[in-house]
């Protein structure tokens, strides 16, 4: 039986492209919305790209119980609070939470070239404060276009770098991430260097705006 991993935030664009390449991979994916049928929308959607694939939508609080190990959590900077809130009653002890949120300045009408600094000091130190502490947290997938996710059959060539204070976390967290085609899973060290890893995204954004495309980011003279 395969593996579930649940998906926060999946109806968007990340969550959606993580979803199409988790389920092509071989995993159960569960997306995760505030609204069913929003998330029951974008699971059948999905199973048109992967046929066969086992793909089901859930309100994020079922789809936090329904996983098995891991937690993926892709929501917008807006809406992570609220959503952590949400679930609180929902984790399961020994599962793993993977944020993958970035506080970009948009949330108050700020540029997506520009990041906000949450007083916790990132935004997955903000998720470590919000998530039961029998939940493991780990930070990543800041810098991989949603764009590229959702190009399943292409290779993305291409690092994340992942962060967490827990090596078991993080060895769970590439384990999943690495059967994605051309990603290669980078452990950047405690969850306090997200605030570091979170900065590279609108570095990225700006870069994109520029010249018009979908920049990656890689890890040179690296043997893994």
């Amino acid at each position: 039986m395969a593996e579930t991993i649940a998906i926060l935030g999946g109806t968007g664009n990340l969550g959606f492209g993580l979803a199409l390449r988790l389920a092509d991979a071989g995993y159960a994916v569960c997306i995760g919305s505030r609204d069913a049928a929003r998330a029951e929308q974008a699971a059948s959607s999905a199973l048109e790209t992967v046929q066969g694939g086992r793909i089901t939508g859930r309100t994020n609080e079922n789809a936090v119980a329904k996983a098995d190990r891991l937690v993926v959590v892709t929501v917008p900077f807006a809406s992570q609070a609220a959503v952590l809130k949400s679930v609180a009653g929902s984790w399961k002890p020994g599962q793993v939470a993977l944020d993958a949120t970035v506080p970009l300045a948009t949330v108050v009408g700020g540029r997506p070239t520009q990041l906000l600094q949450p007083w916790q000091g990132s935004a997955a130190q903000q998720a470590r404060s919000l998530i039961d502490r029998r939940v493991e947290v780990v930070s990543g997938l800041h810098t991989v276009s949603a764009d590229e996710l959702a190009t399943v059959g292409k290779a993305l060539d291409q690092d994340t770098l992942v962060c967490g204070d827990s090596k078991e976390a993080k060895q769970l967290v590439a384990e999943v991430l690495g059967r994605v085609s051309g990603l290669r899973v980078i452990d950047a060290g405690s969850l306090e260097a997200s605030r570091l890893v979170e900065g590279i995204t609108p570095l990225l954004i700006g870069i994109n705006m520029r010249y018009n495309t979908h920049v990656g980011f890689r890890v040179t003279n690296l043997e893994l």
